[in-house]
């Protein structure tokens, strides 16, 4: 069975390449090709990406987000989320990489059978980085305005905290 997934893409790369050839398609400038245009769409997702992992860094070094939690925190008890979470909630949307650290810290202090720890767990796993998306999505689409995106998103955002919030009260 190992070798069998081992085996998978190796055997699906020369599936493509012999169907390719099959079809008498030029396999390799059909690959040169595809790679050029991911170089194209890389070069327009880059600058949002710079400007939006700055903007994150510049949050958690300022002390802004602390600021934020401490604000928010009473707002988030009477929904039901603990309010040691405010940290993952409002990095979460922003950046992936930043919510998992926060996430780990999270259940590090709290440990993982904790109902923080298990909270910060399936928030990480019932949320996306909304901005990244639609900073990827669209900056690679060429799409400047977001219209209803960006709030319909966080909305989406703000009932998967909740719900993963229940969904841990609920099930442990």
């Amino acid at each position: 069975m190992e070798l069998a997934f081992t085996m998978l893409v190796p055997v699906l790369i020369t599936a493509v390449a012999l169907c390719g050839a099959a079809r008498q398609v030029d396999v390799y400038d059909a690959l040169v090709c595809g790679a050029g245009d991911g170089l194209g769409v890389l070069l327009k997702i880059i600058p949002p990406l710079i400007g939006l992992l700055t903007a994150v860094a510049m949050l958690r070094a300022s002390g802004a987000l602390e600021l934020a939690a401490q604000a928010l925190a009473p707002v988030l008890t009477c929904l039901g989320i603990p309010p040691e979470t405010v940290g993952l909630l409002l990095i979460r949307p922003v950046s992936g990489s930043a919510a998992l650290g926060v996430g780990a810290e999270l259940i590090g202090t709290y440990g993982p059978d904790s109902t923080i720890g298990r909270t910060a767990a399936v928030m990480l796993g019932s949320t996306e980085t909304t901005f990244y998306t639609i900073a990827v999505y669209f900056g690679a689409s060429g799409i400047r305005k977001t219209r209803y995106a960006v709030p319909a998103a966080l909305c989406a955002d703000l009932a998967g905290f909740i719900a993963a919030a229940w969904a841990v009260r609920v099930l442990f």
